[in-house]
């Protein structure tokens, strides 16, 4: 195979709520109807839809005419080849930038927001007329790029995981999650609803609300901060089990180490995504640090 020096742009969407709904319920009546009977109404939900189809249209007209171009849904992210020379144009919700953070080595990431009023536009700062002048910048590797920490935690039997906003640790249902963790030359046993390590990313989210319900306050990073903060979820202190490691930063050298005692269930998985998860059973242990990747936002 001749190998290509043509740059690509790689447009990333996920399925509307209306593609979803008619994934569901297979005819546009029969999901009209459905949300009709709970007292809503479709009409709203297919002019977001075409919103931001119009906005996929547009945004594909302004690929360069030298780059190739592919669309890709979320689905396909776990089995598609990034290249190198790749751009990535992401539109739709910021959560869409997390999911695809861990598949990329540094390639510039376009975020489009579709709909301000809809979506935060923290990961996807980028309006559609700002996507032109920023695409080529990016193509030509010119583009202001913010660089955004990723969490990374690895198996002693080299398995691997990368986050953009947070990894859990725990058991993948309610029950409790039976771990040894190992912080700061500190080692104890816990019972608990699992563990949060976060990014400054992460912290304006989970981590967030997690640490703004604990009495003893830490400092939490800034999303380029080279520097993760984790978050112990309820442990229970009992004659075997402690909680005094109940939150700490892990530095960029540092690192958290957890050793499971769980016999089934325990899991490792990132930014929300149950589905992608590393098992992690009893006897498995994971070592939790800053990712040497970083994603490259592109920033106006």
């Amino acid at each position: 195979m001749i190998a290509t020096s043509i740059s690509r742009v790689v447009v990333v969407t996920r399925p509307t709520d209306y593609e979803q709904l008619l994934a569901q319920h297979a005819t546009r009546s029969q999901a009209a109807f459905f949300l009709k009977s709970r007292g809503e109404c479709l009409r709203h939900i297919e002019v977001q839809h075409e919103k931001l189809k119009h906005i996929v249209r547009v945004a594909k007209a302004m690929v360069p005419a030298s780059c190739r171009l592919v669309h890709i849904d979320r689905s396909d992210l776990d089995r598609f080849l990034f290249e190198p020379s790749d751009s990535i144009v992401v539109i739709g919700q910021d959560g869409l930038v997390a999911n695809i953070a861990k598949y990329l080595d540094g390639q510039p990431v376009l975020g489009v927001n579709p709909d301000p009023d809809l979506f935060e536009g923290i990961l996807v700062p980028l309006h559609i007329g700002d996507l032109r002048c920023s695409l080529a910048a990016a193509v030509d590797r010119k583009a202001h790029v913010q660089k955004r920490t990723l969490v990374q935690a690895t198996l002693d039997d080299g398995q691997t995981l990368v986050a953009l906003n947070e990894l859990f640790i725990g058991h993948c249902s309610h029950q409790s999650a039976r771990y040894r963790i190992f912080a700061n030359q500190r080692e104890e046993k816990h019972s608990s609803s699992g563990i949060i390590v976060s990014t400054g990313t992460g912290c304006t989210g989970w981590a967030c609300s997690i640490s703004d319900g604990r009495a003893k306050k830490i400092k939490l990073p800034k999303p380029d901060e080279l520097q993760l903060v984790f978050f112990v979820r309820e442990a229970f202190p009992s004659v075997t089990t402690g909680n005094t490691i109940a939150q700490g930063a892990i530095t960029r050298k540092g690192k958290l180490v957890i050793r499971s005692e769980m016999n089934e269930g325990g899991v490792i998985f990132g930014d929300g995504m149950e589905s992608d998860y590393i098992t992690f059973n009893w006897g498995k242990s994971a070592c939790i640090r800053v990712s040497e990747k970083r994603l490259s936002l592109v920033v106006v």
